[in-house]
Formats: C-alpha cells, sequence, structure tokens
C-alpha cells in the first residue's frame, strides 16, 4: 500500500516537473544587452531590460547618410551602420561619437546591422565584404570577400561568425582570423540572418526553402519548401520557428516534426512580409511581424490566430522588439510607435520625418533606431 500511495503522489510531481520543463524549452532567449540584429542568437526580438513607460529624445547622431542598419548595443556602446559605408561606436549615454571605421569603396552599409562580441565587431556591405573590427578603438582586425552583396547580418556562435551574401551562400568564419570554417550554397541570394539554436542553424531563403544546419560542419540536417520567396529572418523559440514569406504568409514550423504547423495570412488584405518577427511570451506566446499592408500584426502561438492588428499609414519593414509588455516598431510613414503587447493599443509615437526601417534595439532602458533622414535616435 505504501509503495502505491507514493507512486500515487509521485506520478502528479514527475508531471508538473515535465510540464515546468516543457515550458522552460519553449521560453525565448532574453539577453541583457541587444548584441546583435534581434536582439540574441534564437531572433527572438526580445528585451530584458524594460525602457520606462514614457519615453523622452535622449540624444540624437547625424549618420550622414541613410540608416537601414539595426543597432548593437554592448557595454555602453551603440554600433550600427549607415549607407555612407561607416560602421559608428556612439556612447549609450551622451549620443558622443566614440569611434568610426570606413569599410571602403563602393561598401555601403544598407540593411546588415552589427553583431558585437567581446573584442570586435562584425558587419557586411554592399561591395560583399564582412568586416571585423577592434571594439575598442575601431581599427580593422580582418576582413572576408564574398562574391556578392552582403545584406545579411552575422550571428556569433562561439567562434564563428556566420552571415549571407547574396553570392548564394551561407558563410561560417573564425572570428578571430576571418578564415573560412565552411560554407554552404543555397538555391538563391541569402538575405536573412541565421538563428542559432543548440548547435543547429535555422535559415528561410530566397529559394523558397527552410533548413536546419549543423553548426560543427555546415551539413543540412533537414530541409522543408516553403512555396515563397522569404526575405525576412526567423525566430526560433523551443521546438518552433516563426518566419513571414513574400506569399503574404506568416508560417509557424514544429522543428521536430519538421513541418509547417499553421499559416496566418490576414483575411483582409494580401501584402508580402519583410519585417522579421518577434515572440512576446506573455498570454501564452504571441508572434508580432510587421507587414507591407501597413500593420502590425499580433498572432497566438499556438493557433496562428489573429489578436490583433494595428495599422500604419506606410508599410513596416522594421522588425519589432518586445519588452515589458510593449511593442517597438518603425514604420516607413516615419514613425517609431509603441503598443500595448495585449490588446495592440498605440501608448506613445516619435515623428522622425522619414521612414524607418531598421528595427529598434532596446538595451539598459533605452531604445535607439536609425531612421532613412540620416539621424539615428535614442530614447529612455
Amino acid at each position: 500500500m505504501r509503495i502505491g500511495v507514493v507512486a500515487q503522489v509521485f506520478r502528479p510531481a514527475v508531471l508538473a516537473l515535465a510540464l515546468v520543463a516543457s515550458a522552460l524549452a519553449q521560453a525565448p532567449t532574453v539577453t541583457a544587452g541587444w548584441p546583435q540584429f534581434r536582439g540574441n542568437p534564437q531572433l527572438t526580438g526580445a528585451a530584458a531590460a524594460v525602457p520606462p513607460p514614457a519615453l523622452a529624445l535622449r540624444w540624437t547622431y547625424d549618420a550622414g547618410d541613410a540608416v537601414g542598419s539595426s543597432a548593437a548595443i554592448v557595454d555602453g556602446a551603440v554600433y550600427v551602420g549607415s549607407a555612407k559605408g561607416e560602421l559608428l561606436a556612439i556612447d549609450l549615454e551622451t549620443g558622443k561619437l566614440r569611434w568610426k571605421y570606413a569599410t571602403g569603396q563602393d561598401g555601403s552599409i544598407e540593411s546588415s546591422s552589427p553583431a558585437a562580441g567581446r573584442d570586435a565587431v562584425f558587419v557586411g556591405d554592399l561591395a560583399g565584404t564582412v568586416h571585423a573590427v577592434n571594439a575598442r578603438d575601431g581599427s580593422r582586425l580582418w576582413t572576408f570577400k564574398t562574391d556578392n552583396e552582403v545584406k545579411s547580418s552575422p550571428t556569433i556562435a562561439g567562434d564563428l561568425v556566420l552571415i549571407g551574401s547574396y553570392d548564394t551562400h551561407l558563410y561560417a568564419l573564425d572570428s578571430h582570423t576571418g578564415k573560412l570554417r565552411w560554407k554552404l550554397q543555397t538555391d538563391g541570394p541569402v538575405h536573412a540572418t541565421p538563428a542559432v539554436q543548440n548547435g543547429v542553424i535555422y535559415l528561410a531563403g530566397c529559394d523558397e526553402r527552410f533548413r536546419a544546419v549543423r553548426l560543427a560542419d555546415g551539413k543540412t540536417l533537414f530541409e522543408i519548401p516553403l512555396g515563397a520567396y522569404v526575405g525576412a529572418s526567423t525566430a526560433v523559440v523551443g521546438d518552433r520557428a516563426y518566419v513571414g514569406t513574400f506569399n503574404s504568409e506568416v508560417l509557424a514550423i514544429d522543428l521536430r516534426a519538421r513541418k509547417i504547423v499553421w499559416r496566418y495570412r490576414d483575411p483582409d488584405r494580401e501584402f508580402p512580409y519583410y519585417s522579421s518577427a518577434a515572440f512576446d511570451p506573455s498570454h501564452q506566446g504571441r508572434v508580432i511581424v510587421g507587414g507591407r499592408d501597413k500593420a502590425v500584426h499580433a498572432i497566438d502561438a499556438a493557433s496562428g490566430k489573429t489578436v490583433w492588428k494595428f495599422a500604419t499609414r506606410a508599410r513596416v519593414d522594421s522588425s519589432p522588439a518586445v519588452a515589458g509588455g510593449r511593442v517597438y516598431v518603425g514604420s516607413s510613414d516615419g514613425k517609431l510607435y509603441v503598443l500595448d503587447a495585449a490588446t495592440g493599443t498605440k501608448r506613445w509615437e516619435f515623428d522622425a520625418g522619414d521612414a524607418i526601417t531598421a528595427s529598434p534595439a532596446i538595451s539598459a532602458g533605452r531604445v535607439v533606431v536609425g531612421s532613412q533622414d540620416g539621424r539615428i535616435y535614442c530614447f529612455g
């Protein structure tokens, strides 16, 4: 009898622990800083440091040309690229320039967003070059030349820098030397930023495929046909991946079953999704993404059903960031919006006067974003 009673008590306890473990496995990675595009290697767009409820403009910096590159923020420094072909290091607190690095002839930084490691900052340019820059003084550490434009943003994974090129390859470079470790050829330009989780790279591509690739050697583990061109990067949360396509859909992919589990399509309008999705862990999980239908969409992560939609006045290519129950996102109508993550209600806006296609970065209670007017804005 005692054994039976113990077993009856033990089984619910084991079940409870399993449910907790499952919930933890699904929790998105949230980092204190914002070291790369989307904030972390899983590309969830989630920030740990919550900005104040009422934002105020802290400083602006004139980059001299359009800023479509999204910022990285590490150890009190903001790293961001410009169409002028410069990688800038700006003091987060004061907005003063620490240093600038010139990529060279035809080296415009269009959409590649820097990734900052302990000692180096990495970024790609339209001349097809990947740059490693000393984080302390902006001096060049090494460069690696691809055969076409680099619009992909780098992801740092251990001692590797992962980055795509329009020459159809995904590259794994040694972060210390810039030497090629391996490269993977796809059937189209590699525009998106690679997501990394548990030694596996996840990437949706312009060749209409979703790939899982082994980090160690670049071997493809599996592919899933998507039936659509993809320019967005993939958010990975536990056993699911979320990405929007140019076929007017947002997809949820089960990484274990290796299949698409739902497709979200707005019932009212059909426009492509270029914005990369963020994952809001509250309310059982929501996928939040901008659309070229001029709206921000919140989708239930379990079912793929609409939760809310917020309309702007122009397309939303900026990728949302989430923190403390709020959504931060730019629009080509020139505004930075702060929305309530639960309802989609607008809480605040700022008019930059020109399109905001870059994505907000959040760290230390600050929100940093660049604009096509050539300015970088810091709020807090």
